[in-house]
């Protein structure tokens, strides 16, 4: 049976994908804000549906955190200290350049999604790893669609 330690490092992975899904949205919503361009309504339409679907699932991995007895993120500071994925504020990229941004760092979601998964394997969450399943699948798509954009 898996140990308290297994649980403490699942939930910090946790955390962890937790910020990079916030830094994720906020980005997706800046580029949102910002695209310009011959493409402008389709991204923008894109990426306003991408930042729901990362926003949509902050709550369930916050909450998998607290059903395994652990703390969760409080702040922006602890977003910023937990994320894996860049900040980004710039305002004048070309909508080519959101696009590739934005395909590269849901392509490192996906692997901060695998880290979780093996994390539930180790501490025996199923419900995780289940749960993580899906959560590739929606983050490769994302990747799929940015990256047939670029083509």
């Amino acid at each position: 049976m898996p140990g308290d330690n297994a649980t403490k490092a699942l939930n910090d992975s946790m955390n962890g994908l937790l910020a990079d899904y916030f830094t994720l949205y906020v980005k997706t919503k800046n580029f949102h804000w910002h695209v310009k361009g011959p493409q402008f309504r389709s991204l923008h339409l894109l990426f306003d549906e991408q930042a729901g679907q990362l926003f949509a699932l902050t709550d369930t991995i916050a909450e998998r955190v607290r059903k395994n007895g652990g703390q969760t993120l409080t702040s922006i500071g602890g977003i910023g200290a937990k994320s894996r994925i860049a900040d980004d504020d710039r305002t004048g990229l070309d909508a080519t350049e959101m696009v590739r941004t934005l395909r590269d760092d849901n392509a490192k979601l996906v692997d901060a999604i695998r880290e979780v998964k093996a994390a539930a394997t180790e501490a025996g969450d199923n419900a995780t790893e289940g749960l993580a399943d899906d959560w590739t699948d929606e983050a490769q798509e994302r990747v799929w669609f940015l990256t047939e954009i670029l083509q």
